[in-house]
C-alpha cells in the first residue's frame, strides 16, 4: 500500500510559508489601523500552529523521493489544504465571508482564477486587497513549478513531451523541482516588479500597481476596484497590461532558456508561441471590425478594448478594461471561444493550451489523409520531435475529459438555478481558470456573490480540477489508486 506519510511534512512546510505571507497584510492593516489587523494575525497563528504542527509530526520522513501515487495525491492535497486556510481572513475579516464564498475566493486566487464573491472593493480595506493578489503570486509560482517540473512526470495530458532532461525519474523530482523553483521565483520577481514600474509610470498609484502586477503576471485577474482597469481609464495602462499578460501565458521553461542561452528568436520559433500570436492577432481583428462596425467604439479606443478584451480572455487574466457583455452575439461566441483556448504550456494561464490544438489538429489531418490513402505512413511532429501515440492519446483522453466536465458542471449550474448564459460561462470561466464570464451576473461587470453553497462548491471543484489538469483530480477518484 503506497506510503503517504511523507506529504505531512510537505503540506505542513507549505502552510507555515502561507502563514507568514499572511504577516504581510496583517502589517498593511497596522499601517491603516484597522480591525483587520486581528483577523490576519489570528489566521496566521492557527494557520502557522497547523503547518507547524503537520511538519513536526512528519520530519522523521523522507520526501526526497516521491512514487507517481504519492505525486498525484500531493499536487491535489496542497491546493485543496491551502485554499481552506487562506479562505480563513476572507471569514474572520471585513469581508465576512461564509466558508463555502471564502473557499471560492481563496481557491479563486491560488489557481489565479479571477472570480470574486466580494463586492464594493473600492471601499475594501488593503490588506484584503493586498491578500487576494498574494495569493495569485503564491499559486502562481506553484502552478510553473507543478507544471515543468511535475505534470510531465505523471504524463498528464501530453505534458510528457515537455520532460526536463534530469527529471525523467520519479525519484529525482524534488531536487529537480527545488532548481526550477527558484528560477521561477526570480523570473516572475523580476517580471512583476517591471509590471509595477510601468504601471506606475504610467500614472497607476503604487498601491494599486503593486498589486495589479501580481495579479496580471500571474493572469490571476483580481482588481482592486469593481470596474477593474477601467477605473483609470488610461490607454498606457491597458497596454501595459496587454503585454504582461501575454509575457504571463508563454511558456515559462522557453523564456527560462531565452535568458540563459540570450537567445531572443526561441520565442518566436515555438510552435506554441506561433499559434497563440496568431489566434490573438485574427480574434482581435475579428472583434475589432465587430465593434467599429457596429458603432460601439471607434478609432484607437475600439482596438485597444478589443485587444484588451481578447488577450485577457485567452491568457486567462480575466481583467477588464470595458465591460463587453454588451458587444452582442457575435462577440459572445468569439471571447467564449478564446476563452476554452487559453495560453501556453508551461504558464499561469488555463484552458486547452495550444499545444493540444496543434496536437489536435495533427491528429485529425492524420485521420483525414489515412482515409484517403490507408497504406501511407504520416508522422506527427512538435517542434522537430515526434508525437508519439502515447502523447496523442493522452492529450485526446485530456481534451474529452475536460469538455465532458465543463457540460457536466454547467448542466448542474443550470439545475441548480442558474440561467443558461450564466451556467455555461461560469462553467467555462472556472474551468479555464478566467473568472469574468458572459451576461450581467458573472460577466466583467458582475461578480460571484450571491451563489448558493452548492454553486461555489461546483465552481470551485472547476476551478481546481482546471488547474491541476483534470486527470490529476479525477484519478485520485479511483478505487484502485487507494489500493494499492
Amino acid at each position: 500500500m503506497t506510503d503517504f506519510r511523507p506529504l505531512i511534512p510537505i503540506l505542513g512546510l507549505l502552510l507555515v510559508v502561507l502563514a507568514a505571507m499572511m504577516l504581510v497584510p496583517a502589517a498593511t492593516e497596522a499601517l491603516h489601523r484597522t480591525p483587520d489587523t486581528l483577523a490576519f494575525l489570528a489566521s496566521a497563528a492557527l494557520t502557522g500552529f497547523v503547518g507547524a504542527a503537520l511538519w513536526l509530526a512528519g520530519r522523521e520522513q523522507r520526501v526526497t523521493a516521491l512514487s507517481i501515487r504519492q505525486a498525484f495525491l500531493l499536487t491535489s492535497l496542497v491546493w485543496i489544504t491551502t485554499s481552506a486556510f487562506a479562505a480563513v481572513p476572507f471569514m474572520w475579516g471585513k469581508t465576512q465571508l461564509g466558508f463555502a464564498a471564502a473557499y471560492f475566493e481563496a481557491m479563486s486566487g491560488l489557481t489565479t482564477t479571477g472570480g470574486t464573491a466580494i463586492t464594493g472593493l473600492d471601499t475594501m480595506p488593503a490588506g484584503i486587497l493586498l491578500w487576494r493578489s498574494i495569493l495569485h503570486f503564491y499559486g502562481g509560482v506553484g502552478i510553473l513549478v507543478l507544471a515543468i517540473a511535475v505534470l510531465p512526470l505523471l504524463q498528464i495530458g501530453g505534458m510528457q513531451l515537455f520532460r526536463t532532461e534530469s527529471s525523467e525519474q520519479a525519484e529525482k523530482l524534488f531536487p529537480r523541482a527545488g532548481q526550477i523553483a527558484a528560477a521561477t521565483i526570480g523570473t516572475i520577481t523580476a517580471l512583476t516588479l517591471a509590471c509595477a514600474v510601468a504601471y506606475i509610470a504610467a500614472g497607476m498609484p503604487a498601491f494599486d500597481a503593486i498589486n495589479l502586477a501580481m495579479s496580471t503576471l500571474s493572469t490571476g485577474g483580481m482588481a482592486v476596484s469593481d470596474s477593474s482597469l477601467g477605473i483609470y481609464k488610461s490607454a498606457a495602462i491597458d497596454w501595459i497590461a496587454v503585454v504582461f499578460m501575454i509575457a504571463g501565458a508563454l511558456p515559462l521553461l522557453i523564456v527560462l532558456k531565452m535568458t540563459l542561452n540570450l537567445d531572443p528568436l526561441a520565442l518566436i520559433r515555438s510552435p506554441e508561441v506561433q499559434l497563440f500570436g496568431a489566434v490573438i492577432v485574427i480574434f482581435s481583428g475579428l472583434l475589432w471590425i465587430h465593434v467599429e462596425f457596429a458603432g460601439l467604439h471607434h478609432g484607437h479606443d475600439a482596438l485597444r478594448f478589443t485587444v484588451f478584451s481578447v488577450v485577457s480572455l485567452i491568457t486567462t487574466t480575466g481583467l477588464a478594461t470595458v465591460d463587453y457583455a454588451g458587444w452582442g452575439a457575435f462577440s459572445d461566441v468569439l471571447l467564449f471561444t478564446v476563452t476554452f483556448l487559453g495560453g501556453c504550456t508551461g504558464s499561469t494561464a488555463g484552458g486547452l493550451k495550444m499545444f493540444r490544438l496543434i496536437v489536435i489538429w495533427q491528429a485529425i489531418a492524420q485521420h483525414l489523409r489515412r482515409s484517403l490513402r490507408p497504406n501511407g505512413v504520416f508522422p506527427m511532429t512538435y517542434d522537430g520531435r515526434r508525437l508519439t501515440d502515447e502523447i496523442v492519446v493522452s492529450v485526446m483522453s485530456f481534451a474529452a475529459l475536460y469538455v465532458l466536465t465543463f457540460l457536466i458542471v454547467a448542466a448542474l449550474l443550470n439545475a441548480s438555478g442558474l440561467d443558461f448564459t450564466t451556467s455555461v460561462s461560469a462553467a467555462i470561466a472556472n474551468l479555464s481558470n478566467t473568472g469574468p464570464g458572459l451576461g450581467a451576473r458573472v460577466g466583467p461587470a458582475g461578480t460571484y456573490a450571491d451563489m448558493t453553497a452548492f454553486q461555489y462548491a461546483l465552481l470551485t471543484f472547476a476551478m481546481l480540477v482546471g488547474r491541476l489538469e483534470i486527470v490529476t483530480v479525477f484519478v485520485l477518484l479511483l478505487p484502485r489508486f487507494w489500493r494499492h
